[in-house]
């Protein structure tokens, strides 16, 4: 009878640590597809990063004056008002049928907040450099996210993208080993000819705001139409 006991027993307490852990393998599931539908990502670094909520596309033929259509990566056609997104300036970079665009929208994505026109962003980028003023210093934005410095040695661009509406740069420094350095700035005007961005999330003192020109070839003098000037000068003579 007690060895008939002692063996329920253990039954019973087996039986328990097999739901108590079941139970647990539940509880861990839960809260692993809870994060994943949650409002962050995590980076390659294990920090939390927001989702980027930009919606990606082609601009599409019904696009007017205060509406865009946009034809999206993922094969959808939204057509967004942008009469708020243009009062605020928050159109960059003009819009023509074609033309790949970057857009920040409202919840119910019937409301573009902020419209950056990729094509406009790419190409080489200018200032004069700021040691001296004698040349040209920049960026070049080229496709596939690919960022490459110009005339500059002290900071390496590497990669850029748009994330929720901002201008994401990684770029390494001078004497930083490969340390990345990320840097998210606001674009505050684009043209067709100009591209002005300010760096965010740093301190006032650290903020700093560059104003570009788009690149071009300076034109050569033809030196084979030139002639002397001719001199009476008897000692010039030969």
């Amino acid at each position: 009878m007690y060895q008939r006991k002692l063996k329920d027993m253990k039954k019973t307490v087996l039986f328990g640590m097999m739901v108590a852990g079941l139970m647990m393998l539940g509880s861990c599931g839960g809260k692993q597809q809870q994060s994943g539908g949650g409002e962050n990502n995590t980076s390659s670094q294990g920090e939390f990063m927001p989702l980027d909520r930009t919606i990606y596309g082609l601009c599409g033929e019904g696009t007017a004056m205060n509406t865009l259509e946009l034809l999206t990566d993922n094969g959808d056609t939204l057509v967004l008002s942008m009469v708020n997104a243009q009062e605020a300036g928050q159109v960059f970079g003009g819009l023509q049928t074609g033309d790949r665009l970057a857009v920040m929208a409202n919840d119910k994505k019937t409301e573009a907040t902020e419209v950056i026109n990729l094509n406009t962003l790419l190409g080489d980028w200018v200032m004069p450099d700021p040691i001296d003023g004698s040349s040209e210093i920049g960026i070049r934005i080229k496709e596939g996210g690919v960022a490459e410095s110009i005339e500059m040695t002290n900071i390496i661009y590497r990669t850029w993208k748009i994330v929720n509406g901002k201008l994401e740069i990684i770029s390494i420094r001078e004497g930083g080993g490969d340390q990345e350095e990320t840097n998210l700035y606001d674009i505050l005007s684009l043209g067709a000819d100009t591209l002005c961005y300010k760096t965010i999330g740093k301190p006032r003192d650290e903020e700093e705001t560059f104003e570009y020109n788009r690149f071009k070839e300076k034109p050569k003098v033809d030196l084979r139409g030139l002639q002397l000037e001719d001199t009476q000068d008897e000692f010039n003579k030969i």
